[in-house]
Order: C-alpha cells, then structure tokens, then sequence
C-alpha cells in the first residue's frame, strides 16, 4: 500500500462524503471483549474439554516478532489488551465477499484492565486515522515492510498482521501491549448465537440497506446475523460516520456483557462448554494467551468486572482538513488518554472534549 494517504481505492474512509461505502465493514472485535469470560473452563474436571479447546487456539508469538525494541513492561497489576476485529475473507467469511488473499483491522480498541481488574477503559482507534506506521515484518513474506507516514491506521495489519498492529499501537500510545485477541465474522455470530442471541432496545428505527439490518423501535434479542448486521450499521444512525457507527458497536458491547452473565456462563458446564468451544475456534490470541490454562487464569480475573464499570472512548481525532475522509489525531488531547492509561488513571473528559468522536446521536440509539 503506498501513497501518502495510504489510499489505492482498496481501504475506505471515515467522513460521511464517501462515495460507495465497500462491504468490508467489520466490528466483529465487539466479541472478543467477552471472549475471555466465554473459555473458562476451570472446575469441569473434563481432560477431553482441556485437550480439545486447547486446539482450537490459533496463536502469534508477538513477543518474538517484536523483539525488545519496545515499550516497557510495568508491573502494577494493570493491563493492557490490543482487540482487533478482521475482515478476511477465507473459509465460512466468503459469503461477506470475495476473498483477496488479504485482509485489515476494521475495528480496533485497546482494553485497559485497571488494577484489580474492577475497572477499565477502552480506547476505539478509527480505521481511517492517519498514523505514523513504523517498519514491520510482514508475516506472510518475512520481508521488511517499509514504515510510511500519514497512511491508514488500518493498513498495519494489512501488510504486516497482528504483529504490525501491535506495534504500530505501541507506537502510537507509548504503552506496551500485554495481550492480543483476534476475531472474525463467522466466530462472532457463532457467539452471539451460542448465547442465545443479545437483548438490546433501540430508541429509533433502524433501516440499513447496507447491513440489511430493519428494527422498529423497541426490545429486540438479535442472533447472530443480525448483531453482525447491528455493529456494521452505520449510514442510518447518528451523522452516517463510521465515528457514529463505534458508538453504536461501544453501546453493543456493553450490552453483550451484561447478556454473557445471564446465561451461566460461569456456572453451568454445558453452557459453559458449549460457549469454550465456539469462543476457542473464534479467536487468535498471542502466545502468552494461547492455551486454555491461561485463558482461564486470565478469564477468571474478569469475572468482577461489569458494563457500568467499563468506559468507552475513542481515540481524539479531527476530520483532516486535506480529506475529509479521514481523521487525525489530537495530538494533546490523545497524549492525555495515553498518560491517564500508562498512570492506571480513569481518562478524563477533557480529553474528548475537542474530539470529532463522542459526538452526536449514534451511542444513544441502542440501550
């Protein structure tokens, strides 16, 4: 990917001026949030559950790809989870579109456990912002990738895998990622249906030709295709950005947190099971998570953690005066989420104050 926007008509904008918005619209990293509370399996006292969840786990070792040229490791009991949601196209995600050989990083969110795990804070990264991306190894050729300024945040993963995403974050940030997880289309739905589907209210109608997603106003419980179809939503709520589109996925979220502790995810072994196995077959994860015994360890420290103690906000950014299709970062306003993560600090609201994001109507659509 070359040119100084990162632009090649493959990789699309944020602005709501956009001409054809492509299928490739995906927000499937809303199910990773839950993920770790989906593969506890401690307590079942099932050897065949542990040997056959543990290959499910498709697994990277960022950690040997990154090397030591990295932020430092701090030990205060926080932590810090790069989520990423991908598009590829491969296997069961074909019927999204044509499988290109490729694929990006269209939802992006970085996860702040607070210490004690009580808390935290997750900071949406719109696909479209303009980044400085840093040399990377590309994962497929084992070449070096060339770092480029001002090309899509997104494009990272596209040309380097989750390696070069987490790298670019940790450049970004100047916080060092602890962990990584990955989902897809198909795992998404799989999830949302082995939870029985996830209630939401929304308080307009929703009628998207795009996602073909059509709700009256009201309750509804959404499977899986329809939850899929929920967090893709985007030119009939709010403005019809994609910056409204992450407040209605963040307002989502919450909801599937509260829905995964209904069903006795941690107390009814068949569910339990049930949720390990399509969770488990779902994600990547990086090494140091790779394994059922470190997902449960992980899982288990989460287990306290509710909706209503989790804050959500995206990444300050401002439309870009040279396109309005994409944002960039403001710079002070996105070194105060940065410093308010580094110090295990909640973030504070000036620093969203000046953002293009956060705005508008799309996060009061679903409740």
């Amino acid at each position: 990917m070359t040119g100084q926007n990162g632009s090649n008509g493959r990789i699309r904008g944020t602005g709501k001026r956009r001409k054809e918005p492509s299928r490739r619209r995906r927000a499937t990293a809303v199910a990773a949030w839950t993920v770790a509370g989906l593969v506890v399996v401690g307590g079942t006292g099932l050897g065949y559950a542990y040997f056959k969840l543990n290959g499910n786990l498709k697994a990277v070792d960022i950690n040997a790809a990154l090397g030591k040229n990295r932020p430092a490791d701090v030990d205060n009991g926080s932590q810090d989870i790069l989520v990423l949601g991908s598009d590829s196209r491969s296997g069961a995600n074909s019927k999204y579109g044509r499988d290109e050989g490729t694929a990006r990083s269209d939802t992006a969110m970085v996860v702040h456990l607070n210490q004690g795990h009580r808390t935290a804070s997750v900071v949406s990264i719109p696909r479209d912002t303009l980044v400085t991306r840093p040399d990377c190894t590309s994962d497929t050729s084992g070449k070096t990738v060339p770092g480029e300024q001002r090309t899509m945040f997104n494009s990272a993963y596209e040309v380097g895998g989750p390696a070069c995403a987490v790298k670019t974050v940790e450049s970004m940030s100047g916080i060092r990622m602890d962990h990584y997880l990955e989902v897809d289309f198909t795992g998404f739905k799989k999830l949302i249906d082995q939870l029985g589907g996830v209630k939401i209210t929304t308080t307009q109608a929703i009628n998207d030709s795009k996602s073909h997603l059509n709700l009256t106003p009201g309750t509804h419980t959404l499977d899986g295709e329809q939850s899929l179809g929920l967090v893709r939503t985007r030119k009939s709520v709010g403005d019809g950005s994609d910056l409204g589109r992450i407040q209605l996925q963040q307002a989502f979220i919450k909801a599937l947190m509260e829905q995964a502790k209904t069903v006795g995810v941690f107390s009814d072994p068949k569910t339990l099971f049930g949720l390990a196995d399509t969770a488990t077959k779902a994600i990547t994860t990086d090494s140091d998570l790779g394994s059922v015994k470190e997902l449960t360890g992980f899982a288990n420290g989460l287990k306290g953690l509710g909706s209503k103690n989790v804050h959500m906000v995206t990444l300050p950014v401002q439309y870009d005066p040279a396109d309005p299709n994409r944002v960039v970062p403001l710079e002070k306003s996105a070194q105060q989420v940065w410093t308010a993560l580094k110090q295990d600090k909640p973030i504070p609201a000036s620093a969203i104050e000046k953002s293009a994001g956060d705005k508008g109507g799309a996060g009061q659509v679903v409740r």
